[in-house]
């Protein structure tokens, strides 16, 4: 067969919205690649769509597989990743196609994908958020799990013309909405309250809208978080323990129920209680979103150029192997994988799931 030669499809999301004046804007782009033949696992290219803070642990899996099965390849002309709610949208609405998708929020594919774009979801890892901080700044000296709110406070407080920290756009990536329920989790386990910590750094009532404080956050990509520490643009970010890990950063690891990590049956009640906040769908309307353990999944787009080739991605992610590159980076994995959906798995991945636990089933049905 000739070779074909890859395709960027380069597409931009625009949407404005009148929340007191304020809009948003998420640049997308899909870097496409053609595939041989839907069904070929051989002399084809393996295209990924993933959340942003897989970009240095998917690669690798990918290489692997390359590796290990001939006449394939995984550049990474074929690999995007950005905000999972970015992904979706691509996907459902600017005819984005990829053998594999991976996405930061397990509820995302029934709620966006199914039925008409992906009829199954196996979670392959999970994780918690962090603070990571730079440890030369004054203000951070003695921070831990208790006290890591109060302290960003006295920095921002100290250095208002100079201070801020970085956030994410909770529209389009799930954790910018995470750590929205990180700040207010602290306030209510450690503070005085819900808005005390979340105050600082957004405007709007727990549970609407909430709007950046220009003046104490800075709006960046998730993939930039550690460019941003290391060249001390900003003194402390929240973000998934994994870009720490894999980047040798500093960080203070939340309380396990602060940091979303946790799903005892106190933990589930805290979520519970939360108000949670509204984002902005790609049509512009709002919706709301609460909190829930953060569990990563994947799943083989029904639209997939080669659904053959990501399902061995899938099977090889479950492995040992796919454990340990997991495990090296930073995160939990789960073995065996955690299957949900209408659907039935690829054969190949069968052996490698297991029913969603009980406590989780009831976010995703």
């Amino acid at each position: 067969m000739a070779a074909t030669t890859p395709v960027w499809i380069v597409v931009v999301i625009v949407v404005a919205a009148g929340i007191g004046g304020l809009g948003f804007y998420a640049g997308y782009e899909y870097r496409g690649s053609p595939a041989a033949t839907p069904s070929a696992a051989e002399n084809s290219t393996l295209s990924i769509l993933a959340a942003g803070t897989l970009t240095d642990t998917f690669p690798s899996v990918a290489n692997q597989l390359v590796s290990e099965t001939p006449g394939i390849t995984a550049p990474a002309a074929a690999q995007t990743y950005e905000g999972s709610l970015d992904i979706t949208t691509a996907i459902t609405s600017l005819g984005a196609k990829a053998d594999v998708a991976a996405l930061a929020d397990f509820r995302i594919i029934p709620e966006y994908l199914e039925p008409t774009y992906a009829n199954y979801g196996v979670v392959f890892a999970h994780t918690q958020e962090v603070l990571i901080y730079n440890p030369t700044v004054p203000a951070f000296t003695g921070i831990n799990a208790s006290n890591w709110g109060e302290k960003l406070q006295t920095e921002v407080a100290l250095n208002t013309s100079t201070s801020r920290i970085a956030i994410w756009n909770a529209s389009t990536d799930p954790n910018g909405y995470n750590e929205i329920f990180a700040m207010m989790l602290q306030g209510e386990l450690f503070g005085s309250g819900i808005s005390s910590l979340y105050g600082t750094f957004y405007g709007g009532a727990p549970g609407a809208y909430a709007t950046p404080n220009p003046y104490t956050t800075i709006l960046e990509h998730e993939s930039q978080a550690a460019t941003l520490i290391e060249t001390g643009v900003v003194p402390a970010l929240i973000t998934y323990l994994p870009v720490a890990v894999d980047n040798g950063l500093s960080y203070v690891p939340l309380n396990l129920t602060v940091g979303l990590g946790a799903n005892t049956t106190a933990a589930l009640g805290d979520y519970a209680a939360l108000p949670g906040t509204q984002i902005l769908s790609s049509s512009g309307a709002l919706v709301t979103v609460h909190p829930a353990p953060i569990l990563f999944t994947v799943t083989v787009p029904l639209n997939a150029p080669n659904p053959a080739l990501g399902a061995a991605f899938v099977h090889l992610l479950l492995s040992p192997q796919g454990d340990a590159i997991l495990a090296a980076k930073g995160w939990d994995p789960v073995f065996p994988g955690w299957a949900y959906g209408p659907g039935t798995v690829p054969s190949v991945v069968a052996p490698d799931v297991a029913p969603l636990p009980s406590w989780a089933s009831p976010f995703v049905s």
